[in-house]
């Protein structure tokens, strides 16, 4: 099984979130959606969007790394022109969001958002900060394992991929019921980039390599 399932009670918030019931379908036709949903486009996007280490006055705290990869449909072809979203805590494990109140400090120089279009090849590209890790209170002593958040879009809100990135060797990896909620082990490493020296700049930024393979990324629909 390469999804975790909507209910994972190791994951406590999933007791909330999991639907209780069958669903409802909508009587409305893809189509229809489609139609009244937002395109995406070059327009939308600044040069500086893809850079989260770039949109401040000062340098942000933390380890510099570039992290870049390929959008694959299930077929290994590349997707063209697809958003792609990233989000993440800062080096302190830190989230610069309201209801983030952990005491690791905020860094005013980094956010922890960006976006970017994949190239023909199916490519994006982004410079950030290594994330920390954080407590989260869903077990005792819990804390997640650092890591980034990607949204992948298709044409529309309603073609939306949710999933995230995780570094190779941290050892919170068994501690965290959201990583162990995907029951194949296969499917986990999926999650975990490898170092690369080539995407490596000299006296700049360590590089990471990961592909998102439609169809067989663990992702949260």
């Amino acid at each position: 099984m390469t999804h975790p399932p909507y209910l994972s009670p190791g994951y406590k918030s999933t007791v909330l979130r999991a639907p209780a019931q069958e669903p409802i379908m909508p009587e409305l036709g893809p189509d229809s959606v489609e139609l009244t949903s937002p395109v995406f486009g070059h327009a939308e996007l600044h040069p500086l969007d893809a850079d989260l280490t770039r949109r401040h006055p000062g340098e942000p705290l933390g380890e510099r790394i570039i992290v870049t990869g390929r959008v694959l449909d299930g077929a290994g072809r590349p997707v063209r022109g697809a958003l792609v979203e990233v989000w993440q805590a800062n080096a302190a494990g830190r989230y610069d969001h309201a209801l983030d109140r952990h005491q690791a400090p905020l860094d005013p120089n980094f956010t922890g958002a960006g976006r970017c279009l994949t190239d023909d090849d199916g490519r994006y590209r982004f410079t950030s900060i290594k994330p920390g890790a954080y407590p989260w209170r869903n077990h005792p002593n819990a804390w997640r394992p650092a890591h980034i958040h990607f949204s992948v879009f298709g044409t529309a809100f309603t073609q939306r991929l949710v999933t995230q990135m995780y570094f190779p060797g941290d050892p919170l990896f068994a501690y965290d019921p959201i990583m162990q909620s995907i029951p194949d082990q296969e499917a986990r490493d999926r999650l975990v980039c490898r170092f690369d020296l080539d995407t490596t700049e000299p006296e700049w930024a360590l590089g990471y390599q990961w592909d998102i393979v439609l169809g067989d990324t663990p992702m949260e629909t």
